[in-house]
Protein backbone atom coordinates (compact mmCIF):
# COMPACT_ATOMS: atom_id res chain seq x y z
CA UNK A 1 0.00 0.00 0.00
CA UNK A 2 1.31 3.77 -0.80
CA UNK A 3 2.27 5.32 1.96
CA UNK A 4 -0.04 8.57 0.81
CA UNK A 5 -3.15 5.98 0.58
CA UNK A 6 -2.56 5.22 4.16
CA UNK A 7 -2.27 8.19 5.58
CA UNK A 8 -5.47 9.04 3.55
CA UNK A 9 -7.11 5.73 5.72
CA UNK A 10 -5.85 6.79 8.92
CA UNK A 11 -7.05 10.55 8.70
CA UNK A 12 -10.58 8.99 7.66
CA UNK A 13 -11.34 6.64 10.52
CA UNK A 14 -9.71 9.57 12.68
CA UNK A 15 -12.80 11.78 10.94
CA UNK A 16 -15.09 8.72 11.68
CA UNK A 17 -13.89 8.50 15.40
CA UNK A 18 -14.05 12.39 16.01
CA UNK A 19 -17.76 12.29 14.59
CA UNK A 20 -18.69 10.31 18.16
CA UNK A 21 -17.97 13.19 20.24
CA UNK A 22 -21.21 14.68 21.92
CA UNK A 23 -20.89 17.95 20.34
CA UNK A 24 -23.02 20.59 21.70
CA UNK A 25 -25.04 21.91 19.12
CA UNK A 26 -24.19 26.26 18.33
CA UNK A 27 -26.18 28.81 20.22
CA UNK A 28 -26.77 30.37 17.11
CA UNK A 29 -29.15 29.46 14.09
CA UNK A 30 -26.68 27.59 11.87
CA UNK A 31 -26.78 25.97 8.54
CA UNK A 32 -24.64 24.30 6.53
CA UNK A 33 -24.68 24.08 2.90
CA UNK A 34 -23.10 21.52 0.10
CA UNK A 35 -23.24 20.88 -2.96
CA UNK A 36 -22.02 17.75 -5.13
CA UNK A 37 -20.00 16.61 -2.28
CA UNK A 38 -17.91 20.29 -1.51
CA UNK A 39 -17.26 20.30 -5.55
CA UNK A 40 -18.76 23.66 -6.00
CA UNK A 41 -20.44 26.37 -4.47
CA UNK A 42 -23.71 25.95 -6.58
CA UNK A 43 -27.33 24.29 -7.76
CA UNK A 44 -30.24 24.48 -5.26
CA UNK A 45 -28.08 24.91 -2.17
CA UNK A 46 -27.10 27.92 -3.58
CA UNK A 47 -30.41 29.48 -4.65
CA UNK A 48 -31.59 28.41 -0.82
CA UNK A 49 -28.64 30.03 0.61
CA UNK A 50 -29.07 33.63 -1.25
CA UNK A 51 -32.92 33.46 -0.25
CA UNK A 52 -31.69 32.89 3.35
CA UNK A 53 -29.10 35.49 3.27
CA UNK A 54 -32.48 37.77 2.52
CA UNK A 55 -34.50 35.92 5.23
CA UNK A 56 -32.83 35.63 7.95
CA UNK A 57 -29.27 37.68 8.11
CA UNK A 58 -29.28 36.83 11.91
CA UNK A 59 -28.70 32.77 10.72
CA UNK A 60 -24.87 31.71 10.32
CA UNK A 61 -24.44 30.34 7.55
CA UNK A 62 -21.85 28.00 6.29
CA UNK A 63 -20.81 26.84 2.99
CA UNK A 64 -18.17 23.02 3.30
CA UNK A 65 -16.06 22.83 0.33
CA UNK A 66 -13.10 21.09 -0.56
CA UNK A 67 -9.82 23.47 -0.49
CA UNK A 68 -9.36 24.23 -4.04
CA UNK A 69 -12.93 26.36 -3.67
CA UNK A 70 -11.32 28.26 -0.66
CA UNK A 71 -10.17 31.27 -2.84
CA UNK A 72 -13.69 31.26 -4.42
CA UNK A 73 -15.63 31.13 -1.31
CA UNK A 74 -13.59 33.95 0.07
CA UNK A 75 -13.76 36.23 -2.89
CA UNK A 76 -17.63 36.03 -2.49
CA UNK A 77 -17.54 36.98 1.53
CA UNK A 78 -18.90 33.74 1.76
CA UNK A 79 -18.48 31.83 5.28
CA UNK A 80 -17.27 28.16 4.89
CA UNK A 81 -15.47 25.43 6.16
CA UNK A 82 -12.99 22.74 4.38
CA UNK A 83 -14.33 19.65 3.54
CA UNK A 84 -12.73 16.48 5.67
CA UNK A 85 -11.02 18.01 8.49
CA UNK A 86 -11.50 18.57 11.81
CA UNK A 87 -12.76 21.65 11.97
CA UNK A 88 -15.42 20.47 9.50
CA UNK A 89 -16.61 18.02 11.56
CA UNK A 90 -16.96 19.99 14.30
CA UNK A 91 -19.15 22.49 12.31
CA UNK A 92 -21.31 20.31 11.00
CA UNK A 93 -22.15 18.43 13.83
CA UNK A 94 -23.44 22.07 16.00
CA UNK A 95 -25.47 22.99 12.86
CA UNK A 96 -29.23 23.13 13.18
CA UNK A 97 -29.52 22.68 9.37
CA UNK A 98 -27.99 20.90 7.06
CA UNK A 99 -28.84 21.41 3.18
CA UNK A 100 -27.32 19.13 0.65
CA UNK A 101 -28.02 18.28 -3.10
CA UNK A 102 -25.90 14.59 -2.82
CA UNK A 103 -25.59 11.48 -1.11
CA UNK A 104 -22.87 12.16 2.06
CA UNK A 105 -20.29 9.46 3.00
CA UNK A 106 -21.80 6.46 5.76
CA UNK A 107 -19.27 7.09 8.41
CA UNK A 108 -20.47 11.09 8.45
CA UNK A 109 -22.94 11.06 11.85
CA UNK A 110 -26.08 12.96 12.10
CA UNK A 111 -26.65 14.40 15.56
CA UNK A 112 -29.83 13.76 16.50
CA UNK A 113 -31.35 17.33 16.38
CA UNK A 114 -30.18 18.34 12.95
CA UNK A 115 -32.75 18.17 10.14
CA UNK A 116 -31.02 17.33 6.84
CA UNK A 117 -32.72 18.56 3.57
CA UNK A 118 -32.31 17.28 0.77
CA UNK A 119 -32.74 19.04 -2.47
CA UNK A 120 -31.64 16.32 -4.83
CA UNK A 121 -29.89 17.36 -8.22
CA UNK A 122 -32.37 16.52 -10.96
CA UNK A 123 -35.47 14.98 -12.18
CA UNK A 124 -34.73 11.48 -13.17
CA UNK A 125 -34.29 10.09 -16.57
CA UNK A 126 -31.97 7.59 -15.79
CA UNK A 127 -32.71 5.33 -13.06
CA UNK A 128 -31.22 5.79 -9.99
CA UNK A 129 -30.79 3.85 -6.66
CA UNK A 130 -33.06 0.74 -5.71
CA UNK A 131 -33.66 0.56 -9.60
CA UNK A 132 -30.90 0.16 -11.06
CA UNK A 133 -30.36 -3.55 -11.31
CA UNK A 134 -26.62 -3.96 -11.64
CA UNK A 135 -24.10 -1.87 -10.49
CA UNK A 136 -21.13 -1.63 -12.20
CA UNK A 137 -19.87 1.35 -10.04
CA UNK A 138 -16.24 0.94 -8.68
CA UNK A 139 -15.72 0.02 -4.88
CA UNK A 140 -19.22 -1.51 -4.70
CA UNK A 141 -21.61 -4.53 -5.09
CA UNK A 142 -25.17 -4.07 -6.22
CA UNK A 143 -26.53 -5.31 -2.55
CA UNK A 144 -24.02 -2.64 -1.18
CA UNK A 145 -25.09 -0.15 -3.10
CA UNK A 146 -28.61 -1.15 -2.36
CA UNK A 147 -28.27 -0.97 1.18
CA UNK A 148 -26.30 2.19 1.45
CA UNK A 149 -28.92 3.91 -0.68
CA UNK A 150 -31.88 2.97 1.68
CA UNK A 151 -29.40 4.17 5.00
CA UNK A 152 -28.35 7.34 3.72
CA UNK A 153 -31.62 8.13 1.92
CA UNK A 154 -33.81 7.55 5.39
CA UNK A 155 -31.54 10.06 7.29
CA UNK A 156 -32.73 12.79 5.18
CA UNK A 157 -35.76 14.74 7.13
CA UNK A 158 -37.15 16.58 4.06
CA UNK A 159 -36.76 15.49 -0.07
CA UNK A 160 -37.55 18.73 -2.15
CA UNK A 161 -39.15 17.15 -5.35
CA UNK A 162 -40.01 19.11 -8.64
CA UNK A 163 -43.03 17.02 -10.12
CA UNK A 164 -44.91 14.50 -8.81
CA UNK A 165 -43.77 11.84 -11.78
CA UNK A 166 -40.11 12.48 -9.47
CA UNK A 167 -41.91 11.88 -5.89
CA UNK A 168 -43.03 8.63 -7.13
CA UNK A 169 -40.14 7.49 -8.58
CA UNK A 170 -38.20 8.89 -5.33
CA UNK A 171 -40.15 6.96 -2.58
CA UNK A 172 -39.09 3.29 -4.60
CA UNK A 173 -35.97 4.14 -5.71
CA UNK A 174 -34.38 5.37 -2.53
CA UNK A 175 -36.54 3.29 -0.58
CA UNK A 176 -37.73 6.82 1.61
CA UNK A 177 -40.30 6.37 3.95
CA UNK A 178 -39.68 10.34 5.39
CA UNK A 179 -41.32 13.33 4.45
CA UNK A 180 -41.32 14.89 0.28
CA UNK A 181 -42.57 18.65 -0.53
CA UNK A 182 -43.22 19.03 -3.66
CA UNK A 183 -42.50 22.38 -5.15
CA UNK A 184 -40.03 22.08 -7.43
CA UNK A 185 -35.90 22.91 -7.47
CA UNK A 186 -34.72 25.95 -6.08
CA UNK A 187 -32.34 26.55 -8.30
CA UNK A 188 -34.99 26.93 -11.45
CA UNK A 189 -36.46 30.15 -9.99
CA UNK A 190 -34.55 32.31 -11.55
CA UNK A 191 -36.29 30.67 -15.59
CA UNK A 192 -39.48 31.57 -14.94
CA UNK A 193 -39.35 35.13 -16.22
CA UNK A 194 -35.84 35.79 -18.01
CA UNK A 195 -35.45 39.19 -19.85
CA UNK A 196 -33.12 40.14 -22.71
CA UNK A 197 -32.01 42.69 -20.55
CA UNK A 198 -30.81 39.78 -18.02
CA UNK A 199 -29.36 37.35 -21.25
CA UNK A 200 -27.26 40.34 -22.36
CA UNK A 201 -26.04 40.54 -18.90
CA UNK A 202 -25.10 37.31 -18.59
CA UNK A 203 -23.42 37.05 -21.46
CA UNK A 204 -21.16 39.83 -20.78
CA UNK A 205 -20.40 38.12 -17.36
CA UNK A 206 -20.11 34.71 -18.79
CA UNK A 207 -17.58 36.01 -21.86
CA UNK A 208 -19.81 35.45 -24.63
CA UNK A 209 -20.11 37.37 -28.17
CA UNK A 210 -23.25 38.93 -27.73
CA UNK A 211 -23.79 38.83 -31.57
CA UNK A 212 -23.28 34.57 -31.98
CA UNK A 213 -25.62 31.95 -30.95
CA UNK A 214 -24.46 29.73 -28.16
CA UNK A 215 -25.39 25.67 -28.21
CA UNK A 216 -24.37 24.02 -24.35
CA UNK A 217 -23.62 20.15 -24.44
CA UNK A 218 -23.94 18.65 -21.13
CA UNK A 219 -23.58 15.11 -21.37
CA UNK A 220 -23.63 12.75 -18.15
CA UNK A 221 -20.88 9.94 -17.12
CA UNK A 222 -20.62 6.66 -17.71
CA UNK A 223 -21.01 4.08 -14.71
CA UNK A 224 -18.57 1.42 -16.30
CA UNK A 225 -15.82 3.85 -18.08
CA UNK A 226 -13.55 4.57 -14.56
CA UNK A 227 -9.75 3.99 -13.67
CA UNK A 228 -10.60 4.16 -10.10
CA UNK A 229 -13.49 4.74 -7.60
CA UNK A 230 -14.99 7.76 -7.74
CA UNK A 231 -12.65 8.64 -11.38
CA UNK A 232 -14.54 8.30 -14.61
CA UNK A 233 -13.45 8.77 -17.65
CA UNK A 234 -14.89 10.44 -20.66
CA UNK A 235 -14.12 11.51 -24.52
CA UNK A 236 -15.95 13.75 -26.78
CA UNK A 237 -18.18 12.02 -29.22
CA UNK A 238 -17.83 14.10 -31.83
CA UNK A 239 -14.92 16.34 -32.94
CA UNK A 240 -14.39 19.93 -31.76
CA UNK A 241 -12.99 20.97 -35.23
CA UNK A 242 -15.73 19.91 -36.89
CA UNK A 243 -18.13 21.93 -34.95
CA UNK A 244 -15.73 24.57 -35.41
CA UNK A 245 -15.64 24.47 -39.03
CA UNK A 246 -19.08 24.08 -39.44
CA UNK A 247 -20.87 26.72 -36.79
CA UNK A 248 -17.85 28.38 -35.64
CA UNK A 249 -18.47 32.28 -37.32
CA UNK A 250 -21.69 32.23 -35.88
CA UNK A 251 -22.09 30.12 -33.15
CA UNK A 252 -19.99 29.13 -29.84
CA UNK A 253 -20.33 25.80 -27.83
CA UNK A 254 -19.92 25.48 -24.24
CA UNK A 255 -19.19 22.54 -22.61
CA UNK A 256 -21.18 21.84 -19.07
CA UNK A 257 -19.60 18.83 -18.36
CA UNK A 258 -20.74 16.03 -15.41
CA UNK A 259 -19.01 17.02 -12.16
CA UNK A 260 -17.64 13.43 -11.91
CA UNK A 261 -15.87 13.91 -15.73
CA UNK A 262 -15.59 17.86 -14.99
CA UNK A 263 -11.73 17.84 -16.37
CA UNK A 264 -11.69 15.39 -18.85
CA UNK A 265 -11.46 17.72 -21.99
CA UNK A 266 -9.23 19.98 -22.95
CA UNK A 267 -10.75 23.20 -25.40
CA UNK A 268 -7.63 24.86 -25.31
CA UNK A 269 -7.02 24.72 -29.42
CA UNK A 270 -10.93 26.46 -29.68
CA UNK A 271 -10.59 29.58 -27.59
CA UNK A 272 -13.38 32.16 -28.77
CA UNK A 273 -15.56 29.07 -30.17
CA UNK A 274 -15.41 26.55 -27.52
CA UNK A 275 -15.88 27.37 -23.69
CA UNK A 276 -15.47 25.18 -20.86
CA UNK A 277 -18.04 26.36 -18.53
CA UNK A 278 -17.46 22.93 -16.12
CA UNK A 279 -16.82 25.00 -13.12
CA UNK A 280 -19.54 27.62 -13.53
CA UNK A 281 -20.90 28.17 -10.37
CA UNK A 282 -24.60 28.49 -11.56
CA UNK A 283 -26.14 26.45 -14.36
CA UNK A 284 -29.36 28.18 -14.56
CA UNK A 285 -27.30 31.19 -15.86
CA UNK A 286 -25.82 28.84 -18.55
CA UNK A 287 -29.06 27.52 -18.93
CA UNK A 288 -30.53 31.57 -20.10
CA UNK A 289 -27.89 31.98 -22.10
CA UNK A 290 -28.15 29.01 -24.33
CA UNK A 291 -29.98 29.23 -27.71
CA UNK A 292 -30.09 25.28 -28.16
CA UNK A 293 -29.46 22.47 -25.64
CA UNK A 294 -27.52 19.01 -26.71
CA UNK A 295 -27.39 16.25 -23.88
CA UNK A 296 -27.21 12.43 -23.60
CA UNK A 297 -29.10 11.29 -20.46
CA UNK A 298 -28.31 13.81 -18.40
CA UNK A 299 -31.40 15.36 -16.44
CA UNK A 300 -30.50 18.64 -17.36
CA UNK A 301 -33.47 18.71 -20.66
CA UNK A 302 -35.93 19.02 -17.45
CA UNK A 303 -34.66 22.02 -15.68
CA UNK A 304 -34.22 23.85 -19.36
CA UNK A 305 -37.38 22.63 -20.55
CA UNK A 306 -38.94 25.65 -18.80
CA UNK A 307 -37.16 28.39 -21.50
CA UNK A 308 -39.33 26.51 -24.49
CA UNK A 309 -36.30 26.56 -26.57
CA UNK A 310 -35.06 23.59 -28.56
CA UNK A 311 -33.16 20.37 -27.00
CA UNK A 312 -31.30 17.69 -29.38
CA UNK A 313 -30.54 14.53 -27.66
CA UNK A 314 -27.51 12.90 -28.73
CA UNK A 315 -27.73 9.27 -27.00
CA UNK A 316 -24.31 7.54 -29.36
CA UNK A 317 -24.40 4.77 -27.13
CA UNK A 318 -27.88 4.53 -26.23
CA UNK A 319 -28.46 0.51 -26.15
CA UNK A 320 -25.55 0.00 -24.14
CA UNK A 321 -26.93 2.44 -21.72
CA UNK A 322 -30.11 1.24 -21.70
CA UNK A 323 -29.71 -1.99 -21.66
CA UNK A 324 -26.45 -2.69 -19.78
CA UNK A 325 -25.89 0.44 -17.59
CA UNK A 326 -28.94 2.27 -16.23
CA UNK A 327 -31.75 1.78 -18.13
CA UNK A 328 -34.87 4.61 -18.04
CA UNK A 329 -37.97 5.69 -16.28
CA UNK A 330 -39.21 7.38 -19.36
CA UNK A 331 -39.81 6.49 -23.30
CA UNK A 332 -36.22 6.96 -24.64
CA UNK A 333 -37.75 7.22 -28.48
CA UNK A 334 -40.86 8.71 -27.69
CA UNK A 335 -41.66 11.06 -24.87
CA UNK A 336 -38.55 13.69 -25.02
CA UNK A 337 -38.97 17.28 -25.70
CA UNK A 338 -36.69 17.45 -28.91
CA UNK A 339 -35.15 15.51 -31.76
CA UNK A 340 -32.58 12.38 -31.46
CA UNK A 341 -29.55 12.20 -32.98
CA UNK A 342 -27.49 8.91 -32.84
CA UNK A 343 -24.37 10.05 -34.88
CA UNK A 344 -22.63 12.92 -35.54
CA UNK A 345 -23.93 13.10 -39.14
CA UNK A 346 -27.51 13.65 -37.91
CA UNK A 347 -26.16 15.59 -34.85
CA UNK A 348 -24.80 18.29 -37.18
CA UNK A 349 -28.41 18.55 -39.14
CA UNK A 350 -30.39 18.52 -36.19
CA UNK A 351 -28.43 21.35 -34.84
CA UNK A 352 -28.53 23.44 -37.51
CA UNK A 353 -32.66 22.90 -37.89
CA UNK A 354 -32.87 23.55 -33.93
CA UNK A 355 -30.82 27.21 -34.23
CA UNK A 356 -33.33 27.78 -37.13
CA UNK A 357 -36.18 27.42 -34.11
CA UNK A 358 -35.92 29.70 -31.15
CA UNK A 359 -39.77 28.25 -29.73
CA UNK A 360 -39.88 24.49 -29.13
CA UNK A 361 -43.91 25.11 -28.24
CA UNK A 362 -45.04 24.79 -31.55
CA UNK A 363 -44.01 21.16 -31.15
CA UNK A 364 -46.88 19.50 -29.42
CA UNK A 365 -44.63 16.48 -27.74
CA UNK A 366 -42.59 18.98 -26.35
CA UNK A 367 -45.81 21.16 -24.97
CA UNK A 368 -47.20 17.38 -23.19
CA UNK A 369 -43.38 17.15 -22.11
CA UNK A 370 -43.75 20.31 -20.00
CA UNK A 371 -47.20 20.26 -18.90
CA UNK A 372 -46.00 16.75 -17.21
CA UNK A 373 -42.56 18.12 -15.76
CA UNK A 374 -42.49 21.81 -15.76
CA UNK A 375 -45.67 23.88 -15.52
CA UNK A 376 -45.82 23.60 -11.42
CA UNK A 377 -42.52 25.82 -10.55
CA UNK A 378 -43.56 29.86 -11.11
CA UNK A 379 -40.16 30.80 -9.42
CA UNK A 380 -40.85 30.80 -5.92
CA UNK A 381 -39.33 27.44 -4.81
CA UNK A 382 -36.99 28.81 -2.47
CA UNK A 383 -39.40 31.03 -0.54
CA UNK A 384 -41.34 27.70 0.03
CA UNK A 385 -38.68 25.85 1.43
CA UNK A 386 -37.30 28.11 3.53
CA UNK A 387 -40.81 28.68 5.28
CA UNK A 388 -40.55 25.12 5.91
CA UNK A 389 -37.59 25.72 7.90
CA UNK A 390 -39.00 28.14 9.77
CA UNK A 391 -41.53 25.72 10.88
CA UNK A 392 -38.16 23.52 12.16
CA UNK A 393 -37.42 23.69 16.18
CA UNK A 394 -34.17 24.77 15.87
CA UNK A 395 -33.32 25.81 19.98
Amino acid sequence: MKLSTFIKKVKRRLLAYSFKINYKQYSRKTIIFESFGGRQISDSPLAIYEEMQRVHPEYDLIWVINKDLVAQAEKKGYKYVVRNTFKWVQTIERAQVWVENARLPQWVRKPRYTKFVQTWHGTPLKKLGLDIVKVTMPGTTTERYHENFIREANRWDILISPNPYSTKIFRQAFGYQNEIVELGYPRNDKLANPTEKEIFRLKRKIGIPQDKKVIMYAPTYRDNQFYRKGKYLFELPFNLKDFQERFGKDTVLLLRMHYLISDMVDTSEFEGCVYDVSEYTDVSELYLVTDLLVTDYSSVFFDYAYLKRPIVFYPYDYKIYKDELRGFYLDYQKELPGEIAYDSTNLWKEIEDGLNKFNASDNPRFNAFYNRFCKANIGNSAKKIIKRFDEFDLS
